[in-house]
Parts: structure tokens; C-alpha cells; sequence
């Protein structure tokens, strides 16, 4: 089975976390939320997250995908965060899918894991990177690298996270039961 950690930061968008850790379990992938410091979270429209476990605890899994939902100031506090810095470096060696939605794409380009990859995220944070490689899509897959906009683009999101895993024919099955084009 495979396996999926969904990192939680205060001030995570809802929809981005929730809707793609939902996609995925729906997927039949085993998704672990964790949070950075505790087993709790606040998104930032007010919504409280009780997750799985903390993100220190999470880290002795053996995942296929990592994702970083965006939101503000919730891509600012992964980004300044010492465990998200060290399971990207991780995660990058051992070249498991890493995804990021929203503002959180700046966290990858931070830790160097957009220099060479095209990427979407939120449009005008893209004007922070330097001339990396933004394009203007709802989500896009660059080798082991899936980054997606932001809320409006979460199955497509997930649609790329699903490609990535080899599971594009299970997205599709489960995109029409749920009548999404």
C-alpha cells in the first residue's frame, strides 16, 4: 500500500490539506496528517486539525509522497522550520514524490528543489523565486516534483500527485464517481 504524509503548519489552507489528504485516502493511499509541533493545527480560516501525529513522530515513516499544503502564513512556518527542511533533504535522496500547493512551492525552492524543475504555485509569489521555472497551470508534475496553484486546483492537484504514484487509472475512476471533470 502506498503511504502519504500530509505536513500540517499553522495557518495551512483547509481545502489544500484537507481536500488532498481526503483525495488520496479515497485512492486507497495510507495518509499520515501531522502537524509541525503537536498533534494539532490551525488553518487559516479558523478551522482547528486534530492530526495523526507530530511531525517529529511522523518521520520514522517510510512514504511515496510528501505533501506541504500552502496557505499563509502556513508556507511561512514550514519554511522556517528545521524538520520540514531535514524531510525534504530526505525525501529528495531518496526520491520519493514531493508535493506542494499554493504558497508552499516557495518552501521547495528555499531547501534548492525547483532550480531545475518547472512549477506552478500561487500567482505573485512566483515574483519571490528569481526566475526559476514558473508556469501558469492549476498543477503541474516535473519528474518527482507535483506543485499545484492554490484551493480551486486541488483535484487537479491530486491528479498529478495520483500520475506520479502510477495510479492515474484509480484518479480517473474515483474523479467520476465524484463528478469531477
Amino acid at each position: 500500500m502506498k503511504q502519504a504524509l500530509v505536513v500540517f503548519a499553522d495557518g495551512f489552507e483547509e481545502l489544500e490539506a484537507i481536500g488532498t489528504a481526503d483525495i488520496l485516502r479515497r485512492l486507497g493511499i495510507k495518509v499520515t496528517t501531522a502537524a509541525l509541533n503537536c498533534k494539532r493545527a490551525s488553518g487559516a480560516h479558523g478551522m482547528e486539525i486534530s492530526t495523526d501525529a507530530s511531525l517529529g513522530e511522523a518521520c520514522m515513516g517510510d512514504y511515496d509522497v510528501v505533501v506541504l499544503p500552502g496557505g499563509m502564513p502556513g508556507a511561512a512556518n514550514l519554511a522556517a522550520d528545521g524538520q520540514v527542511k531535514d524531510l525534504l533533504n530526505r525525501s529528495a535522496e531518496r526520491k520519493i514524490v514531493i508535493a506542494a500547493i499554493c504558497a508552499a512551492p516557495f518552501v521547495l525552492a528555499q531547501n534548492g528543489l525547483l532550480t531545475d524543475n518547472k512549477f506552478t504555485m500561487y500567482p505573485g509569489f512566483d515574483d519571490q523565486l528569481g526566475g526559476l521555472h514558473y508556469l501558469d497551470v492549476p498543477a503541474y508534475r516535473d519528474g518527482n516534483i507535483v506543485t499545484g496553484k492554490g484551493p480551486g486546483a486541488v483535484f487537479d492537484f491530486a491528479r498529478e500527485i495520483a500520475a506520479a504514484l502510477g495510479m492515474e487509472d484509480e484518479c480517473r475512476k474515483l474523479y467520476e464517481t465524484m463528478f469531477v471533470k
